[in-house]
């Protein structure tokens, strides 16, 4: 069993000396991850949108939407799955930037795609019947990229049943870690929203620290093989 107390206090062991370094990493993150995103309706009278007025406005924001969305899905996911693999190994002593870019190889990088690709769908899906059961299942895949961070080659059902598996009996756990951090996401909003930035690092080596958690259980208990997560490597 784990604890947020000693799992947030070896996330900050492991930022000693590599903070700015993972400043870095957390707000590449925050970029391809996007923000909240501001939606404005409008309001029809009696005549209806003239078809200048689509052509001009609508059109060009679904173009713009579609070229978002391809840079999410396309660049956004390895570059999110490589930046998890930086703080995994980051929390196990080795700060190294050159793994942000290591899924965009031949025999990973289109898997990861599509295995990040599924997993948002599902829980779009999932949002659909209300918002609670998203959340949940938002917790339950939240393991997805660390998995495919230790091996971009995993299968997509295993890679969403393995995420699942490590994160059963510990989604409401989670989720009380993810409340203990809106203290500080609150005291970096006074300073103009700005301080926010310099809270992710924290996070974001928080949740690498419990994947690793969650991983050594998952070893432990026989819910996967070692080679399973390391299949270029013989030991654990």
């Amino acid at each position: 069993m784990w604890s947020r107390f000693e799992i947030k206090a070896r996330a900050k062991g492991a930022l000693r000396g590599t903070y700015w370094k993972a400043f870095l990493v957390s707000l590449l993150i925050t970029v391809i991850g996007g923000g909240s995103g501001s939606s404005s309706g409008f309001r029809f009278g009696q005549n209806y949108l003239s078809q200048e007025y689509i052509s001009v406005i609508i059109i060009p924001a679904l173009f713009i939407g579609a070229i978002a969305c391809a840079f999410r899905w396309l660049i956004g996911y390895p570059l999110e799955v490589g930046c998890r693999k930086y703080f995994i190994l980051a929390s196990q002593g080795e700060a190294n930037h050159g793994y942000l870019g290591y899924i965009f190889q031949r025999n990973r990088y289109l898997n990861v795609v599509l295995i990040m690709f599924y997993r948002g769908l599902l829980l779009f899906l999932w949002t659909l019947l209300f918002i609670i059961p998203g959340i949940v299942k938002s917790y339950a895949y939240s393991m997805v990229p660390y998995i495919l961070a230790d091996n971009p080659r995993i299968g997509y059902k295993r890679a969403i049943e393995l995420s699942n598996q490590m994160t059963m009996g510990h989604k409401f756990d989670m989720f009380i870690l993810d409340l203990s951090f809106i203290g500080w996401y609150l005291l970096g909003a006074l300073a103009f929203g700005v301080g926010v930035f310099f809270v992710r690092p924290y996070e974001d080596t928080t949740n690498a620290e419990l994947y690793l958690v969650l991983r050594k259980n998952a070893i432990a208990r026989g819910v996967c093989a070692y080679n399973e997560l390391f299949p270029d490597q013989e030991s654990y």
